[in-house]
């Protein structure tokens, strides 16, 4: 086996397609489009090479035949935060089913990130936000990816924790069906605060985005920017994730809560794209864009998904969680029929105060992926990723 950079377009486009021939049995899979992964490497386009590094590798046998792929990187504004050892990052990991072969890119991986000064490496995970390609699937297979997150065969785990990687954290993925009835208990939280006449709850207008963006940055900055690691969000920052959701944009699934009309919670969700990028084979070009807004209109993607919930403290237990939640079911219940299925994406096990909110959705792990961390001093005690409070 022989390892190679990849530093030439040839290698490149080797680093996109040796998946497609990898699962090309496998039905549930769905090829990520090859501007999203091409975007994680360019220089130009990924903020993290500011603070940071990345490097890709092909693996391949004496007689040219691709085994597998990995990248490596870290971000020096990153790497140490709670960690007690400074952590860099392998992946868009892909291999078949064969140790010494995962091995070899797991130590070329950890050799150059030890020269970079690191002693420790999570995967796998992306060079970039953590809502993007961040785990490893262990339970789930029988459902398609969403956008963005990692499928990989059963096997991978095995891979990962041959070679010492442990579980750093899992995320689960919940779900439910839309149409089924909402737990008593939000149903009651939501009669409470909707008797105040000073609450109230809508679904986004698009044609206000701005203003709905302001909104937005006032009360997650409010609801999560206290929590360790979780930065201020800024509103440029905000906006232009606005600016990039438009085109996919549902309104009546963006919900904001209000008091004294001032912004108090909101529960953003999307349309389920992968349902249907799944048909344009990897490639948004002009033949692509048509199909994406042929399915559209036809409303292929039935199924939508929880982007992210938020409640200013001063109003938790309150029951706004339960009218937002009450009101989108409604919504969708008796006048936007449009979809099936609800999931909610990367729910930390280190998060109790979510899952709990969660559960009471009458949800059900439907996925699970694991984060996995390598020390690379064994000898060294090995921490979990610490609990919210």
């Amino acid at each position: 086996m022989k390892i190679e950079e990849v530093n030439n377009a040839a290698l490149a486009q080797e680093f996109i397609h040796f998946p497609i021939r990898l699962y090309k049995n496998e039905k549930r899979w769905i090829r990520p489009l090859d501007k999203d992964i091409e975007a994680v490497f360019d220089r130009s386009k990924n903020k993290k090479f500011r603070d940071g590094d990345c490097i890709r590798w092909v693996l391949k046998d004496n007689d040219g035949e691709t085994l597998g792929r990995i990248a490596a990187f870290f971000d020096n504004k990153s790497k140490n935060k709670n960690n007690d050892q400074p952590t860099g990052g392998v992946g868009f990991f892909e291999c078949i089913n064969d140790q010494s072969a995962a091995n070899l890119l797991f130590d070329t991986s950890k050799a150059w990130l030890e020269q970079k000064g690191l002693e420790a490496m999570d995967g796998p995970i992306n060079f970039g936000e953590r809502d993007r390609w961040w785990g490893c699937l262990i339970e789930g297979f029988d459902i398609e990816p969403n956008y963005c997150c990692n499928y990989n065969f059963p096997y991978y785990s095995n891979l990962f924790e041959n070679y010492a990687f442990k579980t750093y954290f899992k995320q689960y993925t919940y779900s439910r069906k839309v149409l089924d009835p909402v737990s008593g208990r939000y149903q009651e939280k939501a009669d409470y605060i909707t008797n105040d006449p000073k609450f109230h709850v809508t679904h986004m207008d698009k044609k206000k985005l701005d203003t709905y963006t302001r909104y937005f940055v006032d009360i997650y900055n409010k609801a999560w920017s206290g929590h360790k690691g979780v930065p201020k969000l800024q509103y440029n920052t905000a906006r232009l994730m606005m600016k990039q959701m438009k085109p996919i944009m549902d309104e009546k699934i963006m919900v904001f809560a209000f008091y004294d009309n001032e912004p108090i919670g909101f529960f953003i969700s999307l349309p389920e794209v992968n349902q249907i990028f799944k048909y344009v084979n990897g490639k948004l070009d002009w033949i692509g864009k048509i199909k994406f807004l042929w399915h559209q209109w036809r409303r292929t993607n039935k199924k939508m998904y929880g982007v992210v919930f938020g409640v200013v403290p001063e109003f938790h237990r309150r029951g706004v969680d339960g009218a937002m939640i009450v009101y989108a079911r409604n919504i969708l219940h008796y006048k936007h029929k449009r979809y099936n299925y609800l999931e909610m994406n990367w729910i930390g096990d280190f998060n109790p105060k979510m899952i709990n909110m969660i559960k009471h959705l009458d949800t059900e792990v439907s996925k699970t992926h694991i984060t996995y961390r390598k020390l690379f001093d064994e000898s060294r005690p090995f921490k979990r990723h610490p609990i919210l409070n």
